[in-house]
């Protein structure tokens, strides 16, 4: 008698310890009732009677996926291999168990095709220098595409863009060009404002001899404190003012001479 009570009970007991599932606070249960889809269930305490239900489990917190490296063609014919890092989470476990048959496979698939596809849209020079456009386009069209599967991408980060030695070699030499170019550029820029303000200086010591004198003196002042071997005289400009008159008297007073026979 006791042998007949005791296997129901434990028959009992053991469906109830089959059916009982505690889920934690990041994960939800798609539960199905006879192959039909039921309700989401989760977190906390949930009953799954065995062979009638069947509970999907879902994870909601953030993915990390790496994406496999890619042979892209840039638009200027270009081949270098990038890799980069996608950030999603399931934000409709219904779809994400219903829609898609396994949504990490797909979303990882998605973003490979896609970065191939939006990188050979533009030149090395952009996928080197504007990654954060690119970043902002390639998250955009994989989150409408795993919009329907119950997925929100939340970012994606192009982590490598790989060159082959040659490539290398070539953009290094057309920076350093680049460089001698703009230094080019600077140093024209700068004879060009210094040629300027050689005019105006010029132009206010035409004004005033005295400024032109003063800039004399200031001259072999300069060229004192330097440790030369140059021997400079003053000489007043008062004294060549002299001569000048005194050629010019001397030419006046001799005719049927030119001031260049003198």
């Amino acid at each position: 008698m006791i042998i007949s009570y005791l296997v129901p009970m434990v028959l009992v007991v053991m469906l109830i310890a089959a059916s009982i599932r505690i889920l934690p606070e990041y994960k939800r249960g798609v539960v199905f009732f006879l192959g039909r889809y039921q309700k989401v269930k989760g977190p906390g305490l949930v009953i799954v009677i065995p062979a009638i239900q069947k509970m999907e489990v879902v994870d909601l917190r953030v993915i990390t996926m790496d994406v496999p490296e890619q042979d892209v063609i840039s638009r200027d014919n270009v081949t270098v291999k990038v890799n980069a890092v996608l950030y999603f989470r399931v934000v409709d476990p219904e779809k994400a168990i219903i829609q898609v048959e396994n949504f990490t496979q797909a979303t990882s698939q998605l973003a490979q095709t896609t970065l191939r596809s939006v990188l050979g849209k533009h030149d090395l020079d952009e996928m080197l220098s504007e990654r954060d456009k690119l970043n902002d386009d390639i998250q955009e069209i994989i989150d409408t595409q795993t919009e329907a599967w119950g997925i929100k991408v939340a970012n994606v980060e192009i982590k490598h863009v790989d060159l082959d030695e040659s490539m290398i070699r070539a953009i290094a030499r057309q920076a350093e060009a680049e460089r001698e170019r703009r230094a080019k550029v600077i140093h024209a820029e700068g004879e060009l404002q210094a040629s300027k303000k050689l005019v105006e200086a010029a132009n206010v010591m035409q004004e005033n001899s005295t400024a032109l004198q003063l800039r004399y003196l200031q001259t072999m002042s300069d060229m004192s404190n330097k440790n030369a071997s140059t021997i400079v005289f003053p000489l007043p400009m008062d004294i060549m003012e002299a001569f000048k008159d005194m050629k010019a008297k001397h030419t006046a007073a001799t005719p049927g001479k030119t001031q260049d026979d003198v």
